[in-house]
């Protein structure tokens, strides 16, 4: 059979034309030469070349199998040059935020991935969505639920598949943490414990302590992947809330929060506690089942991450995270596999957020959840 173009494909695929039968007919040998690869493998243009991005994304862009790295999105003129020439980038994938809405007129691309400050989020996602492109958006998936409808609403007027960038739930010791909840081997999970916290140590001004840029602090940043933990690890989403801050260095923590710790109750009696933390080291995921326990520690870094559980240690082969996140999106849009981060589970995250914020702005408070299954997937 002939091969179906990337733009063929995705117009089909998004009719509803026979996804399963298309797949059978495309091949996918995707060499590694270069930045481009073959015909069907997704283009995905990185929008923000920050630290993130140089150092995660587009190294893991070289590794997938069916998406490449196409094209930049930059306000810097010479990371241009720079990227253009170590990733083999054509000058015209090469956009700044000026002629960002462009490239809905470049069929090479089909992915937009947002990674910039958090409050950036909705806009890029939404204009990559009404560009025609594919999205994916960092997490946070936005600074607000509001913004989080907002983002979905694009997507889906534009018939276009959004992610965000939960890179955890393509890792292979997440996903047996998540087989183990799910297929009950020790039991119905009772204690849940997550933590996710790193020492700030740099430039003061930097954006994630700017509350216009970041939205919030160390709950808007490594709190996501607590409360991420507290919901894989118990395979439910809390009935209720209860939060408190706190800060050791109000000199450097002038708008965001430095350490936030709260405590969940999930459906049929589960409690779970979480630790966020800009001014602490912790990263671990510790569930007390009725007939045993498991635990990863590390839990939510780059990897590799380790665990265990009251019948022996786990053991997994490490891949970079970020390629295995990609490549789920990407044959998610291909071939219609789960899309194991949708955007219904980042806006799920901030509703927590927000009840978090709200909790501790009420002294405490216990604030109560309706999420029902939403966001488990």
């Amino acid at each position: 059979m002939k091969k179906i173009s990337r733009r063929t494909f995705s117009q089909r695929l998004g009719t509803g034309l026979g996804a399963a039968a298309l797949w059978s007919s495309i091949p996918f040998a995707c060499a590694m030469s270069g930045s481009k690869r073959d015909e069907e493998s997704l283009g995905v243009a990185l929008v923000g070349l920050g630290s993130y991005s140089t150092y995660q994304l587009a190294p893991a862009l070289q590794e997938t199998q069916f998406c490449h790295l196409e094209g930049i999105v930059t306000g810097t003129p010479s990371k241009e040059s720079q990227w253009a020439q170590q990733y083999q980038i054509p000058k015209e994938n090469i956009y700044n935020y000026s002629n960002f809405d462009q490239i809905a007129e470049n069929d090479a691309i089909d992915i937009v991935y947002v990674v910039l400050p958090n409050a950036m989020h909705a806009e890029y996602s939404i204009r990559a969505a009404r560009a025609g492109k594919h999205v994916i958006c960092e997490k946070p998936m936005a600074v607000s639920v509001t913004e989080c409808d907002a983002i979905i609403e694009a997507c889906e007027k534009a018939g276009v598949e959004l992610a965000v960038g939960y890179r955890l739930h393509s890792e292979p010791y997440t996903q047996e943490v998540k087989r183990l909840v799910r297929e009950k081997t020790f039991g119905e999970v009772l204690y849940i414990s997550a933590d996710a916290a790193y020492i700030s140590l740099g430039n003061p001004d930097q954006w994630r302590l700017n509350i216009d840029l970041s939205g919030g602090g160390a709950l808007m940043n490594m709190g996501i992947y607590s409360i991420q933990s507290a919901i894989y690890g118990t395979g439910k989403n809390p009935i209720s809330v209860r939060a408190q801050e706190f800060s050791t260095r109000p000199e450097y923590f002038k708008q965001t929060d430095e350490t936030i710790t709260a405590q969940f109750e999930f459906p049929g009696g589960t409690v779970g506690n979480i630790m966020t933390s800009h001014n602490a080291n912790a990263n671990r995921l510790y569930a007390s089942c009725e007939e045993g326990w498991f635990e990863l520690q590390p839990a939510n870094n780059y990897g590799p991450l380790h665990g265990r559980t009251s019948q022996g240690a786990l053991e997994f082969t490490h891949e970079r995270q970020q390629k295995l996140q990609m490549d789920d999106f990407a044959s998610h849009i291909l071939s219609g596999t789960k899309n194991v981060a949708p955007g219904e589970m980042g806006k799920r995250d901030m509703i927590i957020v927000e009840a978090i914020y709200k909790s501790i702005a009420g002294g405490s408070a216990k604030i109560p959840l309706d999420l029902g299954n939403m966001g488990l997937v």
